[in-house]
């Protein structure tokens, strides 16, 4: 999967968070609740440690603030930080998928004229040392001009946003790159989708936890009391949250990478998963002509899902297969190691 490096930064970070949540939540039981247990559990050393401990910890309420804004604040630079990673790496990608600097679309033509001119009105603040002029116009010059020089796209004249990435915001980010209604599809993935209505019981939005993320991190930079602390539970319920989301988001790219593919003949669509057998984690497929493998890589797409899945088994007729040629139209068995759904689409990258 493209953006597996940025997704699995994204995914150790959260880890550290949850680590970080649930070892300081068992400390907390340990000086203010049971210590006298586990001191006799453990002896002197045991009740030596604990003494020190409960004589440096703070009290009770202050401690969980600290935790509260501390884990706020940590989760939505990880969100953020992810967000404008995934757009700077599609944007570096786009003269691949679109060789003709006109072919972009007036909407990233336009987002790139406006970011290249306003960063050459700020090219002197510290945020853009790591630019020159020449850096900043080159690829616009070289798109605009047609001298047939490849262009690039600086990726900084498309992340020029200074409000929280909320869902108006999010999905202007997107949109200006050439991604409209990101939202959409975040609201319809499955694990969006599953966090909304199982773990929250359907009675919050997809909107709702970010911008109450968001608020949370507002008041833990910014304000002078924190009126409202979350429980560890309620942590890592929001731990959940943001990976879910960052995970949508790559799909979501990985989505567009793989329909333009498709459009120049990068990508092929070579099938499409016609059932789906839960418990064995397999699928019968019809296929186009093609030839397919075990250990070969697909993906799998439809409506909010874009996910790269490798096939770890065949079947025609019942009967395992290393590999096969297919014809179109010909029902194929076949067990990946990921979970998939009826009615995907199934693509190879040529």
């Amino acid at each position: 999967m493209m953006f597996q490096e940025l997704l699995k930064t994204v995914q150790i970070n959260i880890s550290t968070v949850r680590s970080i949540i649930q070892v300081n939540e068992r400390l907390r039981e340990n000086v203010f609740g049971i210590k006298s247990i586990i001191a006799q559990e453990r002896g002197t050393q045991a009740n030596s440690i604990i003494d020190e401990l409960t004589q440096n910890a703070p009290e009770a309420r202050n401690w969980r603030i600290y935790d509260h804004c501390a884990v706020v604040t940590r989760l939505y630079a990880i969100y953020e930080r992810f967000v404008e990673d995934l757009i700077r790496e599609w944007i570096q990608l786009l003269p691949d998928l679109f060789p003709v600097y006109a072919d972009l679309g007036d909407r990233i033509c336009n987002t790139h004229r406006v970011g290249v001119a306003r960063l050459l009105l700020d090219i002197t603040k510290n945020r853009f040392g790591h630019l020159s002029v020449e850096e900043v116009i080159r690829g616009l010059f070289y798109g605009a001009s047609g001298t047939g020089e490849k262009y690039e796209l600086l990726p900084d004249a498309f992340l020029l946003h200074e409000q929280n990435l909320r869902k108006n915001t999010l999905d202007k980010l997107f949109a200006d790159a050439g991604i409209s209604q990101a939202w959409s599809w975040v609201e319809k993935h499955r694990k969006i989708k599953y966090f909304v209505e199982e773990i929250r019981g359907s009675e919050n939005t997809a909107e709702g936890e970010l911008n109450e993320l968001i608020d949370y991190r507002n008041d833990a930079a910014h304000g002078a009391f924190i009126d409202t602390i979350l429980s560890s539970n309620a942590l890592l319920e929001l731990c959940d949250f943001v990976e879910a989301l960052c995970q949508a988001l790559a799909e979501l790219v990985n989505c567009q990478i793989i329909e333009q593919q498709t459009s120049t003949g990068q990508a092929q669509e070579i099938g499409r998963i016609t059932e789906w057998l839960k418990k064995p984690q397999a699928a019968v497929a019809k296929v186009e002509e093609t030839t397919l493998s075990v250990g070969t890589s697909v993906f799998l797409m439809g409506e909010a899902y874009c996910q790269l899945a490798r096939i770890q088994s065949i079947r025609i007729n019942d009967a395992v297969q290393e590999s096969v040629k297919t014809i179109r139209g010909m029902e194929v068995g076949l067990r990946f190691d990921v979970e998939a759904r009826k009615n995907l689409r199934l693509y190879v990258v040529k």
